[in-house]
């Protein structure tokens, strides 16, 4: 079996001999060399031609930031961020998004942390699913405009009453590749959208409400933060904060946002199979699923419980666009999937179900 050859890059001698002992636990990967900067990067690649990068956001004389750019310009490779939970800390996390990098790890103290060893199984199976990312769509460039769609396709044979319903909740679950699918879909949803939109992205705290307010600067339609008992508004898409679950509950007539800190379900908390199972609660509302990018099989099962007590219509994203096609392929094996679609026809299927 091949190996994965990992270069890894942290300004710290400290963090780069933590982060290879902890990798090289695992009889999969190689650990290829090490870099302390952009620079010392950008000349390592070319001669050590890693299979994965994991890349520290803060250092000196080249940034993670800046030497991303040049990875994704000149010898695209998967590349993992390390980056710290200030507030600076989560915005160059989805600067790094943007530019093409697969995921990021959150280190738990800093810069130097020195508790990285509880994290360590996060930055293995991370460094193992960069390997399998789509490059091809991590090289496309990334919709930042607002732009409503326009295109008309054909769902005539889409059950009537999800397409008229005037009560309904739209629900979205990612992963690995989420931001990036998130803006995709999100600036495309024009602000009289006339549901609320739920959302679950695998994120740890700090990093969810920087997420929100990001694409809310993006989108005609508003995009937060959740909030424990808010009532859900038409037009508002409402992100699960990280560490925590995100449900719905009904008060009087009124649906309301319910979050707690239950326990993590398929490694995760916020779970997408937690806030489907809740929404597969509510009666006499139209439900859409949505299944986009990402590792795991989070959301399937929560899938086959909307599918026994409600009418839903679902979606996945396909494989062709999909950063990681675990948690579509997931659903997609179910048989409850009722299309199968690329990340750029995602919200002209919502939309035709208005």
């Amino acid at each position: 079996m091949n190996k994965i050859n990992v270069l890894i890059v942290d300004d710290s001698a400290f963090m780069r001999k933590l982060i290879s002992d902890f990798l090289k636990e695992d009889s999969r990967i190689e650990i290829v060399g090490t870099a302390r900067n952009g620079l010392d990067a950008l000349s390592k690649i070319k001669k050590l031609r890693p299979d994965v990068i994991t890349m520290d956001v803060e250092m000196p004389e080249m940034n993670g930031i800046e030497a991303l750019k040049r990875i994704m310009d000149e010898q695209p490779l998967p590349v993992v961020m390390l980056s710290s939970t200030t507030k600076e800390g989560a915005e160059n996390t989805f600067a790094a998004m943007q530019h093409g990098a697969v995921d990021f790890i959150q280190k738990p103290s800093g810069s130097i942390s020195m508790d990285l060893h509880i994290i360590k199984e996060e930055i293995v199976n991370k460094v193992l699913n960069a390997s399998k990312a789509n490059l091809k769509s991590l090289q496309k460039p990334i919709n930042t405009q607002k732009t409503p769609t326009t295109k008309v396709l054909d769902y005539s044979k889409i059950e009537p009453s999800i397409r008229n319903s005037e009560k309904k909740l739209l629900c979205i679950g990612t992963s690995t590749g989420g931001p990036r699918a998130l803006q995709q879909v999100l600036t495309r949803i024009p602000k009289d959208y006339n549901a609320p939109i739920l959302i679950v992205q695998h994120m740890p705290p700090g990093f969810t409400k920087s997420l929100a307010n990001r694409l809310d600067s993006l989108c005609d339609i508003n995009v937060k933060e959740a909030e424990n008992g808010e009532f859900l508004t038409a037009g508002t898409a409402y992100i699960a904060p990280g560490g925590f679950h995100l449900k719905v509950k009904r008060i009087g007539t009124s649906l309301a946002i319910h979050i707690d800190d239950s326990e993590i379900r398929n490694g995760h908390r916020p779970s997408v199979d937690v806030m489907f199972e809740s929404v597969s609660n509510i009666k006499d509302v139209r439900k859409i699923a949505v299944i986009m990018t990402g590792m795991g099989a989070d959301g399937s099962k929560g899938l086959k419980k909307l599918k026994e007590t409600g009418q839903v219509f679902s979606i996945a994203e396909s494989k062709e666009t999909s950063i990681v096609f675990g948690m579509p392929k997931a659903a997609i094996e179910t048989n409850l999937v009722d299309r199968v679609v690329p990340l750029d026809e995602i919200a002209e299927t919502v939309l035709s179900l208005t």
